[in-house]
């Protein structure tokens, strides 16, 4: 009796085994199912999960040409100078702005000259350094001026810009492995039109924010510094031999003098002479008028 129990109990422990095993199996095989079918409801409703930036597989490295940020604390600061500069020697000013542009890794980005007469010569040149040279260059270039007629400078700080650019870079990017995946996995033709116009105007995105980063960089790392340069030249007339000679020029200040006279005279002897017989006619009228005025104040008075 007890034999045949022992036995029973085997046997009801296999079965429950059995029944276990079964029920894993099943379970198994419907999570499989499933997950397909949510598989296949995401591929065709990628939009909503790609539309999600900052989803999964961000990644990390920074564009081409653009290099990542330190730290958010550190600045990123775009400066602008100008400066209007008295000099002594406009050719001498313009080389030496060339030599330290050069000296401080900058170069010269526009440079213009322009006369006003002989007596003003002024020009305007346009330099750009790497920034940490900013102040040595400002300072070296108005020790060599005159005179500072003016001096003023700007500054941007744009890392707050750029940090907000370098996450929506991350976003994008993002997305744009998204629908990478979507694209290997698309098996229908409107699928695939879609996934390709979608990654389109996402790479588009992309490349307008790589440009920002980049200009961002670009005008942060290098200075701008407009200079413009005036020179005033006073320019003295030389003075001839001739003008020395003081005998030449009393000799010729007297014939110019009595040249002056003997042209007076001649002129009031032409013109006496030549309109006598006017002046005749003109003296004997009067004559006439005179002693008709003449007899009438005589008859009232007699």
């Amino acid at each position: 009796m007890a034999r045949y129990k022992k036995w029973v109990l085997v046997m009801f422990l296999s079965l429950s085994a059995l029944l276990a095993a079964c029920s894993n199996a099943g379970q198994s095989d419907s999570a499989k199912m499933s997950g397909g079918s949510g598989q296949n409801t995401m591929d065709r409703e990628y939009g909503d999960s790609v539309g999600m930036e900052g989803d999964t597989k961000e990644k990390s490295d920074a564009p081409d040409g653009v290099k990542p940020s330190a730290t958010v604390s550190e600045r990123m600061v775009i400066r602008n100078a100008e400066l209007h500069l008295r000099v002594k020697n406009f050719e001498n000013a313009q080389k030496s702005i060339e030599t330290k542009a050069e000296k401080y890794g900058g170069y010269i980005v526009e440079s213009s000259v322009s006369r006003d007469g002989d007596e003003q010569m002024s020009g305007v040149m346009t330099v750009r350094v790497p920034a940490a040279h900013f102040n040595s260059f400002l300072n070296e270039t108005e020790k060599d001026a005159a005179e500072v007629l003016d001096r003023s400078i700007r500054g941007e700080d744009v890392k707050e810009q750029y940090v907000d650019l370098e996450s929506r870079l991350k976003s994008k990017r993002a997305v744009e492995a998204r629908l990478l995946d979507f694209m290997k996995g698309a098996t229908k033709t409107e699928d695939l039109l879609q996934i390709s116009a979608d990654l389109g105007e996402v790479q588009e995105e992309i490349e307008q924010i790589t440009g920002k980063m980049k200009y961002l960089q670009n005008q942060s790392s290098l200075s701008t510094i407009k200079i413009t340069l005036f020179e005033r030249k006073l320019i003295a007339k030389a003075t001839t031999p001739k003008e020395l000679d003081t005998w030449a020029r009393t000799k010729k200040q007297f014939i110019s003098s009595s040249n002056f006279l003997l042209s007076a005279g001649s002129g009031l002897t032409v013109f006496f002479l030549g309109n006598l017989p006017v002046l005749l006619f003109l003296a004997a009228v009067a004559l006439l008028i005179f002693l008709f005025f003449k007899k009438a104040v005589k008859r009232r008075g007699g």
